[in-house]
């Protein structure tokens, strides 16, 4: 199965792996899952990275070395995706969880989220 990460679980996997609740480690452990991020997440990490300042532990171009060499794959924002975003109802506002559903919604991927609104929507989306 073919999952994205919504960036909660990619950065508590890399920092915090204790915060990852046991659902979300045998997914992430199963051999037969392909694990991919989306450059959305880098992008909201990137912003976070930037309002905190140096010294603020976040580094997205650490994170993105990282999840490479850990054998994720890097699914791009594609205008296909930026368009689906209309199409979502509006339960949830955060723009780049938004994206990632899109994302999931046309690459016909499941989404892997520990976010309890992110999992109201409708589509391939697994709450762990």
């Amino acid at each position: 199965m073919r999952l994205l990460l919504d960036t909660h679980l990619l950065l508590w996997a890399a920092v915090e792996p204790k915060r990852l609740s046991r659902r979300a480690v045998a997914f992430m452990d199963d051999p037969d899952n392909e694990l991919l991020f989306s450059a959305a997440s880098l992008w909201e990490v990137a912003l976070k990275q930037a309002k905190a300042g140096a010294g603020s532990g976040m580094d997205a171009r650490l994170l993105r070395r990282n999840l490479r060499t850990s054998n994720y794959e890097e699914l791009p924002v594609t205008s296909d995706h930026a368009i689906a975003v209309v199409d979502l109802p509006s339960l949830h506002q955060d723009p780049f969880d938004r994206l990632l559903i899109a994302q999931c919604i046309v690459e016909g991927i499941t989404l892997l989220t520990a976010d309890r609104m992110v999992a109201r929507y409708q589509g391939p989306i697994q709450r762990v």
